[in-house]
């Protein structure tokens, strides 16, 4: 009879485990939070990953729209890759801002030279200003600049933006 509860008490502890939410920060809201995380992964011109805390967080560079990667976008590639260069490896410092419907987290990321990302892109030619989700006069002006200095994409008398190629069968190319 004894055997029978000491069995039936470790069943019990091993399904209360089951649903013990493991310490870590996993369920962090990093909306409106400012912190400094390393950069571990670059997936496209205007997403990285970061780690904080030991824990993997995609950021979505705000702001801005680079050239789709996927899908063989002009430019796709040379942004990934400007991007890389701007902080891969580096400890940056993330602005949160909200989160998107991909449970990306929105934000401005500045590098360890002081310099904001978004804008960089933007000032380099890899990126568009993105006006749909972003007001933000500065990021306006620095796309003007690189367009009249035919810098990066800009180069390309029909660069075709981004939301336009995703909407077309270019993003069905593989």
């Amino acid at each position: 009879m004894r055997l029978g509860k000491v069995s039936l008490l470790l069943l019990l502890l091993t399904l209360q485990s089951c649903f013990i939410q493991p310490a870590g920060n996993k369920d962090i809201n990093y909306s409106n939070l400012v912190f400094t995380a390393r950069v571990i992964r670059i997936l496209d011109g205007d997403t990285m990953e970061v780690l904080y805390q030991d824990q993997p967080i995609k950021i979505r560079l705000a702001h801005i729209d680079c050239p789709e990667k996927r899908g063989h976008q002009p430019f796709g590639a040379k942004a990934k890759q400007a991007l890389s260069d701007l902080c891969f490896g580096q400890m940056v410092t993330v602005q949160g801002q909200k989160y998107d419907r991909y449970k990306r987290l929105i934000a401005v990321v500045i590098n360890d030279k002081k310099q904001v990302i978004n804008q960089e892109m933007v000032k380099l030619g890899m990126a568009w200003h993105f006006k749909k989700y972003s007001s933000d006069p500065l990021y306006a002006q620095l796309e003007i600049t690189a367009r009249k200095n035919k810098v990066g994409l800009w180069q390309e008398a029909d660069a075709v933006a981004p939301w336009e190629w995703r909407g077309t069968k270019h993003s069905l190319a593989k």
